[in-house]
């Protein structure tokens, strides 16, 4: 159980919790959007018991927190949520399914708790404190371990009938593509995402000297996201070969959004977005030279999420603040 009687003079506060495919993030934050503490813990996987993903995440929330009293729990799920946020219905790298997620962990922890799922947190966030806050609308993108998304229309996200609105990362642009977790086959994340990095990372390795293999010991199955980005930096061809490859996949997805949407800014956060201009840039250009009608319209700005890797979190928080002024 977590303990919500404050244990210290720290003042009330409000926690966002990012639970993704491959850790679980928490912070406590402020009114202003500022995150003043945080709390990461390891996501055990899809393959393990809901009970073990719900401990990490008690754990997270309780170690962000640090005594003071919890106002209430925003919950940013890497899955498709329900239309009511009442449960996650389906999610590719977590093992929920199905489950009455919110209400549960409200009876435990004893405080309001909101639900929605991460790419819709994340871009609240950025449309009340960050890169979309001057835009009339905005399609937001979220690249880790696969890819997320959110759609931003007249100050409101768009959720769709289902609360499904968003999902992607599971458009098919490869038919018979690579394989993905979701079940199906060539969705876009499979081939621009922090696995889709990954992945390039190590099949170019096989093919040219890298500082991965110094790195790794020549082990390409210990290659991370981190790794191919840090190697970038530090001018290695194959890091930068696999990031120019993720961001030309990007900018061809993001066309046929741009395309669907007609939005007037797209802003790419998550982990993957660490890349920066190396990644941006060929997704840039890879959006001008696929959208229909470039040279007629204007193309929406390509721009980096401004809150980073903590968007989910201030975004689910934002969204646990919100609903209690609506109670």
């Amino acid at each position: 159980m977590l303990l919500v009687t404050p244990t210290s003079e720290l003042p009330p506060v409000w926690i966002g919790v990012d639970v993704g495919g491959t850790k679980v993030l928490a912070g406590a934050i402020a009114d202003d959007g500022r995150v003043l503490r945080n709390a990461r813990r390891a996501t055990p996987g899809r393959r393990v018991e809901v009970a073990q993903v719900e401990e990490a995440v008690s754990e997270a929330v309780h170690a962000a927190a640090a005594g003071a009293e919890i106002l209430g729990v925003g919950l940013a799920a890497a899955g498709f949520v329900d239309a009511a946020r009442e449960r996650v219905v389906f999610a590719p790298h977590l093992p929920w399914q199905g489950d009455g997620v919110r209400a549960r962990l409200s009876e435990r922890w004893g405080v309001p708790v909101v639900l929605d799922n991460d790419a819709n947190c994340a871009a609240l966030a950025e449309w009340t404190y960050g890169a979309a806050r001057a835009a009339g609308s905005a399609i937001v993108v979220t690249m880790g371990t696969g890819i997320g998304g959110a759609i931003l229309l007249g100050g409101r996200l768009v959720r769709g009938a289902n609360g499904m609105a968003g999902e992607f990362g599971h458009m098919q642009v490869v038919p018979g593509g690579h394989p993905c977790e979701c079940g199906g086959r060539g969705c876009w994340e499979q081939y621009s995402s922090g696995s889709a990095l990954v992945r390039n990372a190590r099949g170019l390795m096989s093919e040219q000297p890298s500082v991965l293999d110094e790195v790794t010991g020549g082990n390409p199955d210990l290659v991370t996201g981190p790794m191919v980005t840090a190697a970038a930096e530090d001018g290695d061809l194959a890091a930068r070969q696999a990031i120019v490859s993720v961001g030309e996949w990007l900018g061809t997805g993001l066309a046929n959004l741009v395309a669907a949407l007609d939005p007037e800014v797209v802003v790419v956060g998550g982990g993957v977005s660490a890349a920066g201009d190396r990644l941006l840039e060929p997704a840039r250009q890879a959006l001008e030279r696929s959208l229909v009608g470039a040279a007629h319209r204007a193309v929406p700005s390509l721009l980096p999420a401004l809150l980073g890797p903590e968007a989910g979190i201030v975004g689910a928080a934002e969204m646990a603040r919100q609903d209690a002024q609506r109670r």
